[in-house]
């Protein structure tokens, strides 16, 4: 709707692409705001809290009246806020929102499993899960290939040239990021806050990469690839505005849960992002935090059946720590900061080609 404005009523501020994402960060931010506290007071009187796996550390038993399905507001903010500031013939951008709605409906459907009957193993069974994740990801990379006849070469960091054309292999590659990325910040959130705020550092990085991927001049200046992409940023601004609203109710000790509403999503449209920006070997950086998580998964499960032995105390690795006595806010608080610091690095990694 502001990009029409701007053309309409002829307010060329309004055509800029880094105003319309400010605009929609605090649209999200405020709709956020406004919109959870309404949200927790419905789950509250609905007994829409979360239930708690019973494997969990001791001290998450206290967290069980915690209204969960958080996800559900700020994905929706983030939605109405994309749509009012977004250019609309913009097929990257209408990709986003694709991403968002198919992976928010998948979350909601295994949070409301597990609420309705009161159990944290009674969502969606794991390989339900993963054929509706395969299925959307492949509509979202089908989609890609289909209408915006997108790039599927493959970029390395440090490289000012695509080290190979995938073809039809992009699919595959496409759709493995989205799902291990939709998994991994999943993985990830288990502690009050802990996966907020990595999303929002990644976010944040890769709006700037995508701005500059979208912007000819800055793009050919640091020896980047260039697509028609940069209004996807503003659905990234906007998703960073409504999560920075959701952490002010998740931060510890949390009001509210995300539940897999927001984390599988968050995921997903990380993943989205990576493709779209050429950056899904630079998402491994970006996203660190979630990559650790998910290869403290991994090793444990591996060594378990390998050797009957495990390598941490629990998995995720944040529960290892939790085990440890380490104070849960310090656990956070040192995830937040090895983000934080991952994600400057592949920003500097930007200018080393």
């Amino acid at each position: 709707m502001l990009y029409w404005l701007s053309e309409i009523l002829d307010i060329n501020l309004l055509g800029y692409i880094t105003v319309r994402a400010g605009i929609s960060f605090f649209i999200a931010l405020f709709l956020t705001l406004f919109l959870m506290p309404l949200f927790i007071k419905w789950a509250q009187k609905t007994s829409s809290v979360q239930p708690i796996n019973e494997y969990a550390p001791e001290n998450h038993k206290a967290k069980a009246s915690t209204p969960t399905m958080g996800g559900i507001v700020f994905i929706f903010s983030t939605i109405v806020a994309s749509l009012l500031s977004i250019k609309f013939s913009n097929v990257y951008a209408l990709g986003a929102i694709l991403t968002l709605g198919l992976f928010a409906l998948i979350g909601f459907q295994d949070d409301y499993s597990k609420v309705r009957k009161n159990e944290n193993l009674a969502g969606l069974k794991a390989r339900t899960k993963l054929v509706l994740q395969i299925i959307s990801a492949l509509v979202v990379a089908a989609y890609l290939c289909i209408f915006a006849d997108f790039n599927t070469e493959l970029y390395v960091p440090f490289m000012k040239n695509s080290v190979v054309d995938m073809g039809l292999f992009s699919m595959a590659l496409w759709v493995i990021v989205i799902i291990a990325t939709s998994n991994a910040v999943n993985l990830t959130d288990g502690l009050d806050g802990l996966a907020t705020v990595p999303s929002i550092t990644a976010l944040v990085s890769f709006s700037i990469i995508i701005y500059i991927t979208g912007n000819i001049k800055v793009s050919s200046y640091l020896l980047m690839p260039h697509f028609n992409i940069g209004e996807v940023a503003i659905i990234a601004s906007a998703l960073m505005g409504a999560l920075t609203a959701f952490l002010w109710y998740n931060c510890h000790p949390a009001e509210v849960f995300m539940g897999d509403s927001g984390s599988l999503t968050i995921g997903a449209f990380l993943g989205y992002l990576a493709i779209i920006s050429k950056s899904e070997i630079l998402l491994l950086l970006i996203g660190s935090i979630f990559v650790i998580e998910t290869l403290s998964v991994i090793l444990q499960v591996g060594s378990f059946k390998l050797r009957k032995k495990r390598v941490f105390l629990m998995a995720p690795i944040h529960h290892h720590f939790e085990m440890k006595n380490w104070a849960e806010n310090k656990i956070i608080v040192r995830f937040w900061i090895i983000a934080i610091l991952s994600n400057l690095v592949a920003l500097m990694s930007l200018k080393i080609r």
